[in-house]
């Protein structure tokens, strides 16, 4: 067996500061490849009129002036000023929040539940094998006659695609359990079903579940853009309306927008998963 000292990750002194070499050789390459697409995406820029594909440099520039705009936003009556991007993402995280709780919420229980109880999974499996393969946007027609167009539908729909994920990767969780986990709990005296799930199956499809959130987060970040072509406020609407008319350099700067709000919702989830996660 390899010693601890040898399993070390070999750092280099930056100043002060001992940083793994890892991840310096992470970081070097990232700004490579990135450095390598922008050069790639200018390249390509020159060849098309602005208006098909602008260069970075004037999305960047529309990213700062939509970032830098004012703008009002209504929170609980109460007119708060921010500026018009700041705006935008407030409007989509209107829906995607109560959206991905809702589906998360109600997804990872059931999906314990089915695949821990035989009885539950065969009562409920061509239900769920039915439903499964319709994808959330095709129940936007019912959604907007029974919720109707706006944050309410949106969030729905938003629902629906990050409950399947997380319901799956909860059944998922629990089917790979050993069997030997549940024959040692139950030989510890574990006796009733609650108590089972609570002490040994939850903890043992953990990481699972998580995964599914994690994909829940950023797979509702793609819905959110989906339903909101309908009609809802937030980036997805900005999105295709400026796209629409042209102002396609404001039109990649949500798409950047997009992409960060992903990026630290990832990042904010997988520090809260280093906490939570024993």
């Amino acid at each position: 067996m390899a010693s601890r000292e040898l399993t070390k990750p070999q750092l280099i002194e930056i100043g002060s500061v001992a940083v793994p070499l890892g991840l310096v050789r992470q970081i070097r390459r990232g700004l490579v490849g990135a450095g390598a697409f922008v050069i790639g995406w200018t390249l390509l820029a020159r060849t098309v009129p602005d208006y098909l594909l602008p260069p970075p440099l004037a999305v960047l520039t529309a990213f700062a002036a939509e970032l830098t705009t004012p703008a009002t936003y209504t929170l609980l009556g109460v007119d708060v000023q921010l500026t018009e991007m700041l705006v935008v993402l407030l409007q989509s995280l209107a829906h995607y929040l109560p959206g991905l709780i809702m589906g998360v919420g109600l997804g990872a229980p059931l999906g314990l539940a089915l695949g821990y109880s035989t009885r539950i999974d065969e009562y409920l499996s061509p239900a769920v094998s039915l439903l499964r393969p319709i994808p959330p946007l095709a129940w936007m027609g019912f959604v907007i006659v029974w919720v109707g167009i706006g944050h309410a539908g949106a969030a729905v729909i938003v629902a629906i695609g990050s409950f399947w994920i997380t319901l799956f990767s909860a059944y998922g969780g629990v089917e790979e359990l050993p069997e030997e986990w549940i024959e040692v709990g139950r030989s510890l005296g574990v006796e009733s079903d609650l108590t089972m799930l609570r002490k040994v199956v939850v903890p043992g499809a953990a990481p699972s579940i998580f995964t599914g959130i994690r994909t829940s987060i950023g797979r509702s970040w793609m819905i959110v853009v989906a339903a909101e072509l309908f009609g809802a406020p937030g980036i997805g609407y900005r999105i295709i309306h400026t796209a629409q008319s042209l102002s396609m350099d404001v039109s990649m700067a949500y798409m950047l927008a997009l992409g960060l709000a992903y990026l630290g919702s990832d990042v904010g989830f997988r520090l809260l998963r280093g906490v939570v996660e024993p």
